[in-house]
C-alpha cells in the first residue's frame, strides 16, 4: 500500500462511481448487498476504525469472511482507499435508526477514519486502546460525551485526515446530492461511539447544508451578495483542523460578542463539552459547537491538534 504523504488540497474526480486524485488507491471488498435502489445514497455515516493502522482495517474491510465493509477508509498520513463503488451497498452501519428510517446500510456511503477509538489511561501515565497499543498524552484527546458522566480518553486525529475526509465528503455531497453526514453513534447510540469527541464532526454536517444554500442560491441568480460566504467556506474548507477546546468550568456562558456586557448566545455549558476555537481578542475565544459564541479563555482548556504522522 502507498505510504506518501498525500496533499490536504487534492481534487477528487467520481468517474463510474468510483474515486480518482492524488492519494487515492481501489481494494475491492465482496462484501456488499448490490446496487442502491434509485435516488441512493442521501447519507454518508462516519466511523473510527479502531484498528491498529490503515492496511489492517483494509484487510479486515475486504475480508469476504469478516461480515463488515465500508466504501472508504482513510488513514492518518491522508491516503485514501475506496473498497466499495459508491452505487453499491456497504456492511458498515449495523443494526441502525435515523430519522424515521432503519438499516442505514440501504441509504449510506460508509468512511472509516483510521483511530484506534476509546482509550484507557495507564498508571504510568501512558494511554492504551483495545489492542495493548500505547498513546502518549499529546496523541489524546480528554473530554467527557453528553452521555457519559466520566471523563474519557479519545485518540485524536491527523489535520490531514480530517481535511482529506472532508474534501472527499464535499465531492460526494456533489456528486449524489447528500442531504445528511452523521457519526455512527447517531444511528447506533446503544451500540457505537464512534467517530468520538476528538472529530469535528459539525464541520462536517454543515457540508450538505452549505451545498444546498449555495444550489439554492444560484438556482435564483442571487449569489452575489453571498459570494463572500461561499469563499470564506472554501478556504475554510481546505485550511487544517483549528484549535479544539474542553470547557473546564461547571458551567460556561457562550456570549455574542468578546464581553461581558454581550447578550448570551447559549447559558450553562457543561464541564467536558468540546468547542472548536475560531479566533481570538485578548481573553476571549470565538467557539464553535452547536452555535457560535464567545467565552472567556479562563473556563476553557485548549488542545492542539497534532501534526500528521505517518500510518
Amino acid at each position: 500500500m502507498t505510504v506518501l504523504q498525500a496533499s490536504p488540497n487534492s481534487i477528487f474526480v467520481i468517474n463510474e462511481h468510483i474515486v480518482t486524485g492524488e492519494g487515492v488507491s481501489f481494494t475491492p471488498s465482496p462484501n456488499t448487498s448490490g446496487l442502491f435502489e434509485k435516488g441512493i445514497p442521501d447519507t454518508i455515516v462516519i466511523h473510527f476504525t479502531a484498528g491498529s493502522s490503515l492496511t489492517s482495517s483494509v484487510n479486515v474491510l475486504t475480508d469476504p469472511d469478516s461480515g463488515v465493509s465500508a466504501h472508504f477508509a482513510v488513514g492518518r498520513n491522508g491516503n485514501i482507499v475506496q473498497m466499495l463503488p459508491t452505487n453499491k451497498v456497504a456492511w458498515h452501519a449495523g443494526e441502525s435508526h435515523f430519522e424515521g428510517r432503519s438499516g442505514l446500510n440501504k441509504y449510506s456511503i460508509g468512511i472509516e477514519l483510521d483511530n484506534a477509538g476509546q482509550l484507557k489511561k495507564k498508571s504510568d501515565g501512558t494511554y492504551e486502546s483495545w489492542f495493548g497499543k500505547k498513546y502518549e498524552k499529546n496523541e489524546v484527546f480528554e473530554a467527557r460525551k453528553s452521555n457519559q458522566h466520566a471523563v474519557g480518553y479519545w485518540h485524536e486525529y491527523t489535520d490531514i485526515q480530517i481535511s482529506r475526509a472532508l474534501v472527499l465528503c464535499k465531492t460526494l455531497c456533489e456528486y449524489y446530492q447528500i442531504s445528511k453526514i452523521v457519526g455512527h453513534e447517531e444511528i447506533a447510540p446503544t451500540r457505537k461511539v464512534d467517530p468520538g469527541p476528538a472529530f469535528p464532526m459539525q464541520k462536517f454536517k454543515e457540508l450538505p447544508l452549505h451545498l444546498e444554500r449555495v444550489a439554492v442560491l444560484i438556482e435564483s441568480k442571487e449569489m452575489g451578495p453571498q459570494r463572500k460566504e461561499h469563499d470564506e467556506f472554501q478556504h475554510n474548507l481546505a485550511r487544517p483542523a483549528k484549535k479544539v477546546a474542553n470547557v473546564c468550568a461547571n458551567a460556561l456562558n457562550v456570549r455574542k460578542g468578546p464581553d461581558t456586557s454581550f447578550p448570551t448566545v447559549e447559558s450553562s455549558l457543561e464541564k467536558g463539552e468540546i468547542l472548536r476555537v475560531l479566533e481570538k481578542q485578548g481573553e476571549w475565544a470565538k467557539v464553535s459547537f452547536t452555535k457560535v459564541g464567545w467565552v472567556n479563555t479562563a473556563y476553557i482548556h485548549e488542545v492542539t491538534e497534532k501534526s500528521p504522522f505517518k500510518s
